[in-house]
């Protein structure tokens, strides 16, 4: 059996995080088999559906690096793949099912519902539907919508019956049916319900197993039942836990959660992001923590998916990007770089100011966590570098430093080669002859030089300027205010 996956995204928002590890997990398991990996669009929900974030999902799901294989965009045997397509489909299902009677027209109407269900409440009673226009003669039915009154589509959920599954995470499941309502298949409007879309594109598409968001076990019994009713073959469910913050709370914006392509601008690699996400909820065995995605598509089993909720961190997340940043060869992270270096110039960057980047970017890259990092660390290699205001120039220098940058001057002016080995000799020799240690006397250089207390390496910094500039900028922080 070839086993068929699909992710279904609903285009009503970004795609979270949420989403995009769903859909690692079917398409890590699709490739561990040999399989197909379906994109499906859920866009029933036409109020909210938008094209740009159709756009957004496919966007992310390519950056990931999640190749499908049938689906919107790539096409296959089963049209576009977008629900709005297939209204007639949907219909046609609901139709057959009443005339098979596993289905039944509902006359109630929105009010009557709702009032029954807050009565359902009071009286300590399940709010479910009461099941009330299941008793009305299939002809009289068939009459009444005739006529033209408005009606919904209902499963008539077998009772009494239960629902048994093996969950590939959860184990052995079984739902008594009179925990299970008889749902809606179709609006009065004639609007598909999330049940009836989904669970007849998967009986249409031959999806071998669903693998989704443990929020979504509750809706199961009822796609089971739907497919046997369908005549359809019984899919192997397997739903992942949830994802949380570190406070225990279902992941959200409040915890810094991002949409995928988020990431991108707050720069990410995609392959550290997709190695984080399999990390959500499954692990291989042994200790590590960082591997290709080949070796996940060699060791994936949803068998071995967690049922406890994952963590998401966002600080292991940035340590777990680091560590990819610092894989790149130098080439790949100079053109990964550059459009964030050109950010924090705002505009291109000439010759020379590149030329300094690249001298320092195998020391930048060591420092990096995020792409977004770069901007504040080579603000000082920029022809247009001026000195923070918080720090300005003839305020913030004691005069214990003032001897030591004075000092510096005159070194550095003297050194015939101004690379990074002559200047560090010459002024570890300063510190010895002023009797300072490397944070006394070396901080106040970096600040007079970087305008920072933070930044690259302070000798091959001023390698990179060149003698000039830091020169100018020495002398400009001794200068009167």
């Amino acid at each position: 059996m070839t086993t068929r996956l699909r992710v279904a995204p609903s285009p009503t928002g970004a795609m979270h995080v949420g989403t995009g590890r769903t859909a690692l997990f079917n398409w890590l398991f699709a490739r561990h088999t040999g399989g197909t990996f379906i994109v499906r669009i859920d866009d029933t929900d036409t109020a909210r559906s938008e094209k740009a974030f159709e756009d957004d999902i496919l966007a992310g799901l390519r950056w990931l690096g999640l190749d499908w294989d049938e689906g919107v965009g790539v096409g296959g045997p089963h049209g576009s793949y977008r629900q709005s397509d297939r209204y007639g489909r949907y219909e046609e299902v609901a139709e057959k099912l009443i005339a098979e009677e596993t289905a039944y027209p509902c006359f109630c109407t929105p009010g009557e519902l709702e009032t029954r269900r807050a009565e359902a409440e009071a009286a300590g009673r399940p709010p479910g539907y009461d099941g009330r226009c299941r008793a009305i003669d299939a002809v009289d039915a068939r009459h009444r919508r005739n006529a033209g009154e408005s009606a919904a589509v209902r499963f008539k959920m077998p009772r009494p019956g239960t629902t048994e599954f093996v969950d590939l995470v959860r184990g052995d499941v079984r739902v008594d049916h009179q925990h299970v309502d008889d749902f809606v298949l179709m609006r009065s409007d004639r609007r598909p319900t999330y049940h009836l879309a989904s669970t007849v594109d998967d009986v249409d598409y031959e999806i071998t197993h669903v693998v989704r968001g443990e929020d979504l076990l509750p809706s199961t019994p009822r796609h089971v039942q739907l497919t046997l009713a369908m005549g359809g073959k019984e899919a192997t469910y397997a739903h992942i836990p949830l994802i949380n913050g570190p406070d225990g709370k279902r992941l959200s914006k409040r915890h810094g959660a991002q949409g995928v392509t988020e990431y991108v601008d707050a720069g990410y690699l995609p392959e550290a992001l997709v190695n984080y996400l399999s990390l959500l909820g499954w692990s291989p065995s042994g200790d590590a923590s960082i591997f290709p995605v080949t070796e996940s598509i060699r060791l994936f089993e949803l068998t071995d998916v967690q049922k406890n909720p994952a963590v998401f961190d966002r600080a292991k997340l940035d340590w777990m990007n680091g560590e990819y940043v610092r894989q790149l060869s130098s080439e790949r992270f100079n053109e990964l770089a550059a459009p964030y270096v050109e950010q924090a110039a705002g505009r291109p960057l000439i010759a020379d100011e590149w030329s300094r980047f690249e001298q320092l970017s195998p020391l930048i890259q060591e420092r990096t966590k995020l792409f977004t990092d770069i901007g504040a660390q080579v603000q000082f290699l920029l022809d247009t570098f001026v000195h923070p205001d918080s720090i300005a120039i003839g305020l913030r220098f004691p005069e214990a430093d003032v001897v030591v940058i004075k000092s510096a001057i005159k070194r550095l002016s003297d050194l015939e080669e101004f690379d990074h080995n002559s200047i560090e000799t010459s002024l570890r020799a300063m510190l010895d002859e002023l009797g300072l240690n490397a944070r006394k006397g070396l901080q106040p250089l970096r600040r007079a030089v970087t305008g920072s207390d933070v930044s690259p390496p302070l000798f091959e910094s001023m390698a990179a300027l060149g003698r000039e500039t830091v020169l100018d900028r020495l002398r400009e922080a001794v200068s009167p205010a």
